[in-house]
């Protein structure tokens, strides 16, 4: 599922500087939004302290008019989400190793504030255990970020920063240190679900991941559903992420809980029918190389307020 199996690597050291940690960035596109990437770009190009080294992977398409230091990496097809930011990290060396974190940010966000990179800089510095952090989606008209996007199940109060069990794709930081050990993002996902794996994973393994809501990207508000194949994969990819990740025990109660959920809120005949499909397939198809977490990471998402079963 994912290309990227590596060996533990050692933590960054306790001691290390903000200004030691050095940052890079992944933009995948699909070449339907060439202004507000050049608009990310110079957001990017914008922060606060040393420059953050770019890559944009071209999913299928030819990126024109990139701003000079930027590198392109042209693919020949769409290998989904997953896959394009696998080719990211690995154009900063095996596993993003030539950086410590690296940014993942959609192609049509933008950063509003210069500081977020210093801020990105010392999170990382203070705390070696820190493996992933999630950012602040904003709408740029509104300022409002909703629920989906705070990723606790308390998600009444977007401001409040907190501890967390996953974190957003498009809006986000990871130490390099993290593929380097648990691997990467698991390519035949394609779309839905592949950033909980990566932090289930990453949890299973001892590092903490944050959500900041001080660390924020502006994102125009859009329905999930906007993809075609949103329905099925979220079924399949939930299938997928159960069988990889949970203890057995564990992964009958966590898929019964969400084919009720979705069968409680009543979607339309078409939608339930897609889901099912994809629910199907979760269990027919491979789903990868299956690493049950332990039962102490069990716990501790329990203790965050997410245990592995909802």
């Amino acid at each position: 599922m994912s290309r990227m199996t590596y060996e533990h690597q050692p933590r960054q050291r306790a001691d290390t500087q903000p200004e030691d940690v050095r940052l890079g960035a992944v933009v995948i596109t699909m070449g339907q939004r060439p202004g507000e990437l050049r608009t990310l770009l110079e957001s990017i190009a914008k922060q606060d302290g040393p420059p953050v080294e770019v890559v944009v992977v071209a999913q299928g398409v030819t990126v024109p008019n990139i701003p000079q230091g930027v590198r392109v990496v042209e693919l020949p097809e769409n290998l989904g989400i997953p896959g394009g930011r696998n080719v990211g990290i690995d154009a900063f060396g095996d596993g993003g190793r030539d950086v410590d974190v690296l940014l993942f940010l959609d192609d049509d966000g933008l950063l509003p504030h210069q500081d977020t990179a210093r801020l990105v800089r010392e999170a990382f510095a203070a705390d070696p255990r820190l493996g992933i952090v999630s950012f602040r989606i904003a709408d740029p008209e509104t300022g409002v970020t909703q629920r989906r996007h705070v990723p606790r199940l308390r998600a009444s109060d977007p401001m409040r920063s907190s501890r967390v069990t996953t974190f957003l794709g498009g809006a986000n930081a990871v130490r390099t240190a993290v593929f380097q050990q648990v691997g990467g993002l698991p390519d035949d996902f394609f779309y839905a679900h592949e950033e909980t794996d990566l932090a289930w994973r990453a949890l299973d393994a001892g590092w903490h991941i944050d959500y900041r809501a001080d660390m924020v990207l502006h994102h125009p508000t859009m329905p999930p559903s906007r993809h075609a194949t949103y329905h099925h994969n979220v079924a399949r990819n939930r299938v997928w992420l159960a069988r990889r990740n949970l203890p057995a025990a564990l992964v009958p109660v966590y898929l019964g809980v969400w084919f009720l959920l979705t069968v409680v809120r009543s979607p339309s005949p078409a939608v339930l029918k897609s889901w099912l499909v994809g629910f199907r397939e979760g269990w027919r198809a491979p789903c990868g190389p299956r690493r049950p977490m332990k039962w102490h990471t069990v716990w501790r998402l329990t203790r965050l307020g997410r245990p592995p079963v909802i």
